[in-house]
């Protein structure tokens, strides 16, 4: 347990960060959840709505460092492209 005035504070300013990371990263899992639940569907249109508020909600987790700016572009890269498969099997169907 911290013994200094200033140790307990940062003790508490940790737990509120931790909590509001937390939130942030399970909302940024949600949209991206979204996107996958509609790639499964087959529906290539709802797919790309939710791809652009899911990239969206990952540009805001870059912007509070939730995670990496190489990581955010790698899975909007990795949806977007799954995304465009999904049309392109849809056209040849």
């Amino acid at each position: 347990m911290a013994n200094t005035s200033s140790a307990k504070i940062i003790i508490r300013q940790i737990a509120k960060r931790t909590t509001v990371n937390r939130n942030r990263t399970s909302r940024m899992r949600t949209f991206i959840k979204k996107v996958e639940t509609a790639i499964e569907e087959g529906d290539a249109q709802k797919a790309q709505d939710a791809l652009r508020k899911a990239e969206s909600e990952i540009a805001r987790g870059v912007q509070n460092n939730i995670i990496k700016k190489n990581t955010a572009a790698r899975r909007v890269s990795r949806l977007s492209a799954r995304i465009k498969a999904l049309g392109s099997k849809k056209k040849v169907a």
